[in-house]
């Protein structure tokens, strides 16, 4: 066990190393990002972000899809928000949900401090009532969709994200990858979300491992097809 330890520990070494690197060439220091983290840190928020280099490739994903309304399920601090927001073109707009009041309050500041209180909307609580309200308001559908919630609640996040697509909406689903051998809510709820995915026709979709500074995961890309959209979808206004 203790060789099996020390293993895993080692590797998780050289992830965090490759990822520094490839931040520290690729990813310029961005005071914004910085300060929406460092304040995170200090509030006592989970560590469980997205890291420097996957923030940037959610903007690049962002970039390469077109976007101009994104939807974010989970906001956190606002870190990944900020990255989402940064890739929209002028006029874009994003809508963020967080279950977490506290959280909400300081991703707003985390938010305003990168200038962009007014491409951001922010709704607080639980994602599974605030969906409905969205759609009831006739919001969407939204060129991306990333989901980065409560992983027992993947299945209602993913049929929601689909009443909110158009053909074509790109869906990423963040922390996918989990120990198949162990059967709590989140892991179950994955599971379900794959199995969903999977049924779901129309949609194109894959699922990456990844490694890191925050360990092993992965996440999962769909491509919503016309067979998938949901007939309640309407054009953002």
């Amino acid at each position: 066990m203790a060789d099996a330890t020390d293993g895993l520990s080692k590797s998780q070494e050289r992830w965090t190393a490759v990822d520094d690197y490839i931040t520290d060439l690729l990813v310029p220091e961005d005071p914004a990002l910085e300060a929406a983290a460092a304040a995170s840190t200090a509030a006592g928020l989970p560590p469980i972000s997205v890291t420097a280099n996957q923030g940037k490739l959610l903007a690049l994903l962002a970039q390469v899809q077109g976007a101009h309304t994104i939807l974010e399920l989970g906001t956190l601090g606002g870190y990944s928000t900020i990255w989402l927001a940064r890739a929209l073109p002028a006029g874009g707009r994003l809508v963020t949900l967080e279950a977490n009041a506290e959280y909400a309050a300081l991703a707003r500041e985390n938010i305003a401090r990168a200038g962009l209180a007014e491409t951001v909307e922010l709704r607080v609580g639980p994602a599974l009532q605030t969906l409905p309200e969205l759609a009831g308001e006739g919001a969407g559908p939204f060129d991306l969709i990333f989901i980065d919630a409560d992983k027992k609640n993947n299945p209602g996040y993913f049929e929601w994200a689909l009443k909110l697509s158009r053909p074509g909406t790109l869906i990423i689903v963040d922390n996918v990858v989990r120990d198949p051998t162990v059967g709590n809510e989140g892991i179950r709820g994955v599971r379900r979300f794959f199995e969903l995915l999977a049924a779901e026709r129309g949609v194109s979709a894959t699922a990456i491992q990844t490694v890191g500074g925050k360990g092993y995961d992965g996440f999962a890309l769909a491509v919503v097809g016309r067979e998938a959209v949901r007939p309640s979808s309407r054009r953002l206004g």
